[in-house]
């Protein structure tokens, strides 16, 4: 720290001017972050996986797969076949879950179905436990 003090002079005060040497600090700073940089070990966490070569072999059977429309009015066809009911879709959707090897659910809305209709097919599914469902058709929204 150093200290500037004029010479008497004419007035009556003299000016003190107090000024900071910094450059310790700075180099104090870098050394420490040096040593910092050095000391941290550097993080290799490597996991050993085996992971499989080449392709899987296709599988020997295609599964199943159970189309269901929903038209604009709310209607529903199961393979092209009309559902009276909503008790009527629930026992066929009862019957795929049921199965050892669960059908895939192929689920097509018309793009001016309102959305309830096709969310009470799907919550419908999930309820008595069909999990291979998807919705197909997704192009004819993309406009």
């Amino acid at each position: 720290m150093g200290m500037n003090v004029s010479s008497g002079g004419g007035s009556a005060e003299p000016d003190v001017m107090v000024d900071i040497n910094t450059t310790p600090l700075i180099d104090v700073m870098l050394v420490l972050l040096i040593m910092l940089i050095i000391t941290i070990p550097i993080q290799t966490h490597a996991i050993k996986m085996n992971m499989p070569i080449g392709n899987p072999p296709p599988p020997i059977t295609q599964p199943e797969v159970v189309q269901i429309d929903i038209d604009f009015d709310g209607t529903t066809t199961w393979n092209g076949q009309a559902v009276p009911d909503r008790a009527a879709l629930e026992s066929r959707l009862a019957q795929v879950a049921a199965e050892p090897v669960q059908a895939e659910i192929h689920l097509r809305p018309n793009k001016l179905v309102p959305y309830k209709d096709v969310a009470a097919v799907m919550a419908s599914a999930q309820r008595l436990g069909a999990t291979k469902i998807g919705l197909i058709g997704n192009e004819q929204y993309m406009q």
